[in-house]
């Protein structure tokens, strides 16, 4: 049998976010508890002071059945209740005649599960709250003078009062949590002779991160003497009974000390929730000695605090609604704003200021363009504003903010008097819109120093520092912070991003719209016929349906033979388009006019250099002879063509020379290679072989596997199957020209 000594060890303000709060071991004295194994009907765990309450050793009632203490006639009505759904429903009843100060005495029962036992809880149902005792109507009273409230203060101030009306405290507040679980005193109602604590500020340490999950799971809890001695539990087990739910739980040293450094004789809390997080609480004070609501009164003040906390998400809602509607009415013009500008949709909406910044009511924006950052309005210069928005995107690429730009790093602490906030809205890898806001100086009124814990740290790790023993108003100016970003705002700044992204999707459209009507209008849609060459031509779109600057081309020259080209400029969409069409129409005047592959080529270079600033292209040019049964062949910057016939397929050796419109202007070199019948010749763009993972070569080699043996009798079958066969990038596109000479069509 084991007797649970309190499990918390010696703690401080640096130790106390750390305490197992839900595993005391110990419970408050004013009651007593019992755990029961449902399988067996014996008592696990009892309180040590059952031999006090009902006149019991401890030893006699571990392991027996329950009835030892609760006597033949409440045991079956405890039974039937523990299989009921609801357990913390409570039941008063009267304790049987006997030995123990509860004999006789009416009590009030709840129980709960907690791990696979019931655990039972009997407190006297005379409290000594010293008001009446609270009544169905009473409690129906107090929840429709809540929900006559109109405002969000109105509504903290009734609750106040009305729980204090019913539990008798000394004082009640309505404590309300911030994002980063600071508290302040929204609302209180209190005796004439206390100082008012309303409008001060609590530190989060006040509230260590386990005792805000307990308020989540439990509503309520009480302290009806602070200066209580815990009473252990006994039991037959080794592990501590979880004790998150339970009324009597007793609670750490260190908030016991805390209270009675504030002069607090008992205390109770009531939890304030929202969508399951906590939003503030409802603190109760008592300062005249020990105070004990009766379970009724505590009960009324839950359901209260209930009904506060939906009619707050209601308040909130209403409020948020309002704002949404307002916001939703600025995208719309935003939208508009986009639909009609020519521009790209970023450097549009810089120029709608007015509109961007007041969509979420920024002082300043940045936005990523081509041509470097767009700062609009109220910002920190272009490092600062690049450094903000690369941090927030590690929290969330999509959308990220902040109202402390200076906790973001400690090189942005000037920058903060121009962004104290920030609102990173993500487009893309390299594509996203700041919102920034200016610094909103405030004054905070605390209640004691917030920062007592950081001195301790500083003063060495053998300073103990106990909770602060002063709650004078501590006065502090707060700087390097914005006003918070609010939901609806965030949920604007979502909105936005998706018409920003529809308005790029429908400029991406419209431009491939064009270019390929300008693809449909110089490249023909199949090759042209040739007597003695047969000709198959494909191309394939980047993955998206992105057109690219490939092309092809074939074509009968003035001396008999015929020219099949495939060139590739660089970049996608209308841009490359254009200057594929420019590059191609030149490069077919070109041998139009007599040049041979190699001239062609060197002129072609000139006029990229000359008039194409920054493009560049790539070309294979094949001159076919099939009379003679040769091909001569000229390449700049492109993957050699490949041979296929019947014993295989092999890269040709063209003399290589650089990409056209790099500024290396020379003379291009051609050779003459057989092309027996059968044989194929194959013209491909790099999309075809080229891949992240392998080198173009590696892609060549995969392409002469897949063309071995040549084309037998269907060449446009073959052609399909070396296209479906490519290895190459899904980020280009994918031109394939094959001939076959020998044929006469």
């Amino acid at each position: 049998m084991t007797t649970y000594e309190p499990v918390y060890g010696p703690v401080d303000l640096t130790t106390c976010d750390r305490e197992p709060i839900h595993i005391p071991g110990s419970i408050q004295p004013h009651g007593l508890l019992m755990a029961v194994d449902e399988a067996t009907r014996t008592t696990v765990v009892v309180s040590e002071n059952v031999r006090a309450l009902a006149g019991i050793d401890a030893a006699d009632v571990v392991g027996a059945r329950p009835a030892t203490v609760l006597g033949d006639t409440l045991s079956p009505v405890l039974r039937r209740r523990a299989s009921a759904e609801d357990l913390m429903e409570p039941i008063r009843v009267r304790m049987p005649a006997g030995p123990g100060s509860l004999a006789g005495t009416e009590v009030d029962i709840v129980m709960h599960r907690s791990d696979g036992l019931v655990v039972v809880e009997l407190e006297p149902a005379d409290a000594t709250s010293g008001v009446s005792a609270v009544s169905y109507r009473a409690a129906r009273a107090a929840m429709t003078r809540l929900t006559e409230t109109s405002s969000l203060p109105e509504l903290c101030d009734a609750l106040a009062r009305e729980i204090r009306s019913l539990t008798g405290f000394d004082r009640v507040m309505v404590y309300r949590f911030d994002a980063e679980w600071n508290g302040e005193v929204v609302a209180e109602d209190k005796r004439d002779d206390l100082n008012a604590f309303l409008g001060l500020h609590y530190p989060a340490t006040d509230i260590p991160v386990q005792a805000r999950a307990l308020y989540t799971v439990n509503w309520t809890r009480l302290i009806a003497d602070v200066g209580y001695r815990p009473v252990p539990l006994v039991s037959s087990r080794s592990e501590p009974l979880d004790l998150s739910h339970a009324v009597l739980r007793s609670v750490s040293p260190i908030h016991i000390e805390y209270l009675t450094n504030m002069g607090v004789t008992a205390s109770m809390s009531v939890s304030l929730l929202q969508d399951g997080q906590l939003w503030g609480l409802v603190a109760c004070h008592h300062y005249s000695g020990p105070h004990r609501p009766s379970y009724d009164a505590r009960s009324a003040a839950e359901f209260l605090g209930q009904t506060a906390s939906r009619l707050i998400a209601e308040r909130r809602r209403a409020d948020d609604s309002v704002m949404a509607m307002i916001a939703q009415a600025r995208l719309t013009h935003i939208a508009s704003a986009l639909a009609r500008d020519t521009r790209a949709p970023l450097e549009a909406l810089a120029h709608a200021r007015e509109l961007l910044l007041g969509l979420v009511e920024a002082d300043g924006a940045a936005l990523t363009t081509p041509d470097g950052l767009l700062l609009v309005g109220e910002t920190p210069d272009v490092d600062a504003v690049a450094q903000i928005a690369r941090i927030l995107a590690r929290h969330d690429p999509a959308l990220a903010s902040t109202d402390n730009v200076p906790s973001l790093h400690p090189d942005l602490e000037r920058a903060s008097e121009r962004a104290a906030g920030a609102l990173r809205v993500g487009l893309g890898p390299d594509e996203w819109v700041l919102f920034t806001r200016v610094q909103q100086e405030r004054v905070v009124d605390w209640g004691g120093d917030p920062h007592n814990k950081a001195l301790a740290a500083a003063e060495g790790p053998d300073v103990r520092l106990s909770p602060r023993k002063s709650f004078d108003k501590w006065r502090e100016v707060v700087r390097g912070r914005s006003l918070p970003w609010e939901r609806w705002q965030l949920d604007a700044a979502d909105g936005l991003r998706t018409h920003i992204a529809s308005a790029i999707v429908r400029r991406s459209r419209e431009q491939i719209v064009m270019a390929e009507a300008l693809q449909r209008a110089i490249i023909l849609h199949e090759a042209p016929r040739f007597r003695g060459l047969e000709v198959a031509a494909r191309y394939a779109p980047a993955q998206g349906g992105q057109l690219g600057g490939d092309w092809w081309d074939a074509l009968r020259l003035a001396d008999g033979r015929i020219a099949l080209v495939v060139g590739d400029v660089a970049g996608h969409g209308v841009a490359a388009a254009a200057a594929m069409a420019q590059v191609r129409t030149a490069l077919r005047a070109y041998l139009l006019d007599g040049h041979g592959p190699a001239a062609a080529l060197d002129r072609l270079d000139n006029l990229v250099d000359a008039l194409l600033d920054g493009e560049m292209a790539t070309a294979v040019v094949a001159a076919v002879d099939p009379s003679a049964g040769t091909v001569e062949l000229a390449c700049a910057g492109h993957p050699p063509p490949v041979l296929a016939h019947p014993e295989g397929a092999h890269a040709l050796d063209v003399p290589p020379r650089p990409p056209l419109g790099v500024g290396l202007l020379g003379r291009s070199a051609a050779v003459t290679v057989p092309l027996p019948p059968g044989a194929a010749l194959v013209l491909y763009s790099d999309g075809l072989v080229e891949r992240r993972d392998a080198s173009v070569y590696d892609g060549v080699g995969r392409l002469c596997a897949t063309a071995s043996g040549g084309p037998g009798a269907d060449l446009h079958g073959w052609a399909d199957t070396l296209l479906a066969a490519g290895t190459g990038s899904e980020g280009d596109d994918t031109t394939l020209l094959v001939a076959r000479a020998g044929f006469h069509l």
